[in-house]
């Protein structure tokens, strides 16, 4: 299936056919003059420079007139094999369809809304037919059927028009296109944006770049400068003012030469104030028990820390390089 942009806001134009994939632009003077354009022939060519096939509007009341405004327009230097022009259905419109084929010119017959419209698009030989779904779906018609009805007869009577789905008023029409076998559709920029959108895509590729994240990048990678460390003869009231300042829930203890006497954490702090009361508070660090603390090597990767975090249930990881202490890995830092 055909996809078209629908617009002519230059911004919209410019990014979606950024994305390499659009086959062409329709856009009508209407839409030009609502965004402000007041020399449209120039803004046309300026288009037809940038997207693939312009589909454009060729107005008249007779065939004789708008056989007349396609030829001006080709004049002004459109390239007839990358240019439709969009005429509405009517007798006079698909006599200068027949007029414009007959030319080797491409055209697509809209505003339709019957399939009796289309049918007689279809025989004269116009290169795209076009249902304006939105519109007849807001007047209480069944705008599906009759798309359905045109890819029908174009595939049972072999006729070489394709039914473009045009009018799309939200993502769930272009689902309906691609259901009910549309040769083109014709999409306006806010909604092209949301067609790759779903939510559980959104849930896996966060799951992806948070795996890949943590089986890439080290310890060292997201570890905080901060280094939480204390000496050894420092008083723990000290020391307690240090580990405010620094933000952690503990902080590493070593002695005069860096050297590793062990990890104090705030439920240490806890247990010692339940078991020795405030005088505990003019111990030095030196002088309380410690066990081995959790540490992991800067670069060791993060997925390993996760683990190491939910095995031990704790919330800092000591962090150390060659053995030496060089920081504290706190787990939101993951």
């Amino acid at each position: 299936m055909e996809l078209y942009l629908d617009s002519a806001d230059r911004r919209e134009i410019e990014e979606a056919f950024g994305l390499g994939i659009l086959d062409g632009l329709t856009t009508t003077p209407t839409f030009m003059h609502r965004h402000g354009i007041e020399d449209v022939d120039a803004y046309l060519l300026d288009l037809a420079r940038i997207v693939p096939v312009l589909q454009v509007e060729a107005l008249g009341d007779t065939a004789d007139e708008i056989r007349s405004e396609a030829i001006r327009q080709l004049e002004l230097g459109l390239e007839p094999g990358r240019t439709v022009f969009k005429i509405p259905v009517s007798l006079e419109g698909i006599k200068a369809c027949r007029r414009l084929t007959d030319e080797g010119l491409m055209v697509n017959v809209h505003l339709v809304y019957t399939l009796q419209q289309a049918y007689m698009a279809m025989h004269a030989g116009a290169a795209y037919v076009c249902p304006l779904v939105g519109r007849l779906q807001d007047q209480g018609q069944d705008a599906l059927a009759l798309v359905a009805d045109a890819v029908d007869a174009v595939e049972r009577y072999g006729y070489e028009t394709r039914v473009m789905f045009s009018s799309v008023r939200h993502v769930e029409h272009v689902r309906n296109a691609l259901q009910l076998g549309a040769h083109t559709i014709t999409v306006p920029f806010p909604i092209l944006a949301r067609l790759t959108e779903n939510v559980f895509t959104s849930v896996g590729t966060d799951q992806f770049r948070v795996h890949t994240r943590m089986i890439t990048r080290t310890v060292g990678d997201v570890m905080s400068s901060v280094n939480p460390t204390v000496l050894a003869d420092t008083e723990l009231r000290d020391a307690i003012v240090s580990m405010t300042e620094y933000g952690f829930g503990c902080v590493t203890v070593v002695d005069g030469e860096g050297n590793l006497v062990g990890v104090f954490t705030d439920g240490d702090l806890r247990r010692l104030l339940q078991a020795n009361g405030r005088d505990v508070l003019d111990r030095r660090m030196s002088d309380l028990p410690y066990g081995t603390p959790i540490s992991i090597e800067r670069g060791v990767r993060l997925n390993e820390a996760d683990e190491l975090f939910h095995r031990h249930k704790v919330d800092n990881l000591l962090v150390t390089d060659r053995g030496r202490p060089v920081g504290m890995l706190d787990i939101q830092d993951l």
